[in-house]
């Protein structure tokens, strides 16, 4: 049926009561009879409307703490029954069934039960049963009943009523059930989940994801590739939680790489950091007395590829800094917050999408990255592993020159970076600043060389006599399979390496080393990123 079809019934029944008493006050008005349950009648009644209480509607009163009031014939009847055939209507005359034309439901908050920390038998009593059951009733027979799920839709329903006398359209309601099945899909998909952490079943049997659209992009990783973005509830911070401040529109890869910039930065807590990343990799990192100082370091470290790229702050942007990245042309700024004089430096910069949070993430939480293939999902835990303090206790040096405190920092930092650079990773670094990157090889001697190449690039760029690999650390995000990628380090001034060991050929590796006079210590943890 396409006609539009006029609400004479209405049953509200919402745990979030914003919005309700004004939707009702205009529903009466229009002559619309009201059923309401609970806590919403009592508000309806207190604001002066007239409410027919579902318990007496029914001839049925609510029953068991409440569980038991909307699971009744005369309630789902009014909803399933179909108003173009036949035995429908006699079936709901013989039994004193009336329409109902529109049901305005929301749920048991369940996740704000969950996220306050709240016991079991709590988190179980705060599962929604009649609400789902009167929501997919009402969307399943959306031809003639019009289902509303979110106080956010309040204002287009009341639209709808006013531009269509009373009535709403088939298009209207089919929008409302499409959006009413996925409210309790993402529902649904909330218990699951949480059921499955409580029997700590990390890897269930059937796993269900959900999100919210936040955002239609006008293109994919390329032009041809449609995309949007979602968030989720996990609330870690940073790229789904952010504030566009200023710029144009956020694209597909604006968002990946600047996640990556700052899952990156958010691994160093004790002081100042900045990372500029481009295509998803770092170009240039490094630590800083402020953020200004961390800045100009990490940029020095290739600046030729930083044009265009993204830049994370772990720390609130401050004037000075903003006035030296406007001279960059760059495509995003991430930072928790910025001063006045930041957002009026970064104004004259229109199209510079400049990006808030407020928070970091944490980058030793536990959660799970989810990597879809043809037909398929990959659902792995987040590489969290912090090499701190702690870290730093349990690295083994194998060589029989032991590193000193400044290269034992810088290795922690260049491993630490590595960790978010492309496989095969190749990290050179000194005075807690990228100094050369390599970045996504086949070989790990081709990323060694790459990433001296860039040293000796960024060193002609800056009038330098010599590379600043002369003397610095290097990192490797897996073991050596052979020497040959750590005699390309050597090469290039590295005086000393961090990697993970567990080559059949360590023994081999080690003997280089010693022979060439390195410092190494071994982590046990490898740092895959494909």
């Amino acid at each position: 049926m396409t006609l539009p079809m006029t609400v004479r019934r209405a049953l509200i029944s919402v745990s979030d009561k914003t919005g309700m008493v004004e939707l009702a006050r205009q529903l009466a008005a229009r002559g619309v009879e009201i059923l309401s349950t609970g806590g919403s009648a009592e508000k309806l009644r207190q604001a002066g409307i007239t409410v027919v209480e579902v318990g007496h509607y029914t001839g049925f009163p609510e029953m068991m703490d409440g569980r038991v009031k909307t699971l009744h014939p005369k309630i789902h009847g009014g909803l399933l029954q179909r108003r173009d055939i036949d035995t429908h209507l006699k079936e709901a005359a013989q039994h004193q069934i009336p329409p109902i034309d529109m049901v305005v439901v929301n749920l048991y908050p369940f996740r704000a039960t969950v996220a306050k920390g709240a016991d079991f038998p709590t988190c179980i009593e705060n599962i929604d049963i009649g609400g789902p059951a009167m929501i997919r009733s009402a969307a399943k027979n959306h031809d003639f009943v019009c289902v509303v799920t979110d106080p956010a839709q309040y204002d287009s329903v009341l639209a709808e009523l006013n531009a269509h006398e009373g009535a709403t359209t088939m298009a209207f309601r089919r929008q409302l059930a499409a959006a009413a099945f996925a409210h309790t899909a993402s529902y649904d998909s909330a218990v699951s989940t949480w059921f499955a952490q409580q029997l700590g079943e990390t890897y269930p049997e059937t796993v269900t994801f959900t999100a919210r659209r936040r955002q239609s992009l006008r293109y994919g990783e390329n032009p041809h590739q449609s995309a949007a973005f979602y968030v989720t509830d996990q609330g870690r911070g940073g790229i789904a939680n952010a504030i566009q401040v200023q710029g144009k529109e956020l694209s597909y890869n604006n968002i990946n790489d600047t996640d990556a910039a700052f899952e990156l930065v958010s691994e160093f807590t004790a002081g100042p950091a900045v990372a500029i990343i481009k295509h998803a990799n770092p170009c240039g990192v490094a630590l800083g007395p402020d953020i200004l100082t961390a800045y100009k370091r990490a940029l020095a470290c290739d600046p030729v590829s930083a044009f265009g790229g993204i830049i994370a702050c772990n720390r609130p942007l401050d004037g000075a800094t903003a006035e030296q990245i406007a001279e960059l042309f760059a495509e995003v700024i991430i930072a928790p917050d910025m001063d006045n004089d930041a957002r009026d430096y970064l104004a004259k910069k229109k199209n510079l999408r400049v990006l808030l949070t407020r928070t970091m993430p944490d980058a030793a939480a536990v959660d799970q990255v989810v990597k879809s293939v043809a037909g398929g999902y990959l659902v792995q835990s987040r590489d969290n592993i912090v090499l701190d303090a702690t870290g730093v206790a349990g690295l083994r040096c194998v060589t029989k020159r032991q590193p000193t405190e400044a290269e034992l920092r810088d290795m922690v930092f260049a491993f630490t970076v590595g960790k978010h650079v492309k496989s095969n990773t190749i990290v050179y670094v000194k005075d807690s600043a990228t100094v050369g990157i390599g970045a996504g090889q086949m070989s790990r001697v081709d990323s060694a060389r790459i990433a001296a190449r860039k040293a000796e690039d960024a060193a002609r760029t800056a009038g330098l006599a010599e590379p600043l690999t002369k003397g610095c650390v290097v990192a490797s995000d897996a073991f050596f399979p052979f020497a040959d990628g750590l005699l390309a380090a050597v090469e290039a001034g590295a005086t000393a390496v961090i990697q993970p060991g567990g080559s059949m050929r360590d023994a081999d590796v080690i003997a280089a080393a010693d022979e060439a006079g390195l410092a190494m210590v071994l982590t046990g943890v490898r740092h895959f990123r494909h």
